[in-house]
């Protein structure tokens, strides 16, 4: 599953570990989001989405192929 968080987060200045913390996971975590190593959890997701003010489908792209 493709997504654009790193886009979204770098557009805020946010570094991985600012927005790990404002999500309440690891730094880890969000680049594994973001090297497409990871699915976040349902919860994870809508977090995302609550975080970038829009909907878990504007983030992450099911139908591309990684």
């Amino acid at each position: 599953m493709q997504n654009d968080l790193t886009e979204r987060r770098e557009d805020e200045g946010l570094s991985q570990g600012e927005l790990a913390e404002a999500l309440g996971v690891t730094r880890q975590t969000i680049n594994a989001i973001e090297r497409n190593r990871y699915n976040p959890s349902l919860e994870l997701a809508f977090k995302l989405a609550d975080h970038f003010d829009c909907r878990i489908e504007e983030i992450f792209d099911p139908d591309q192929d990684e």
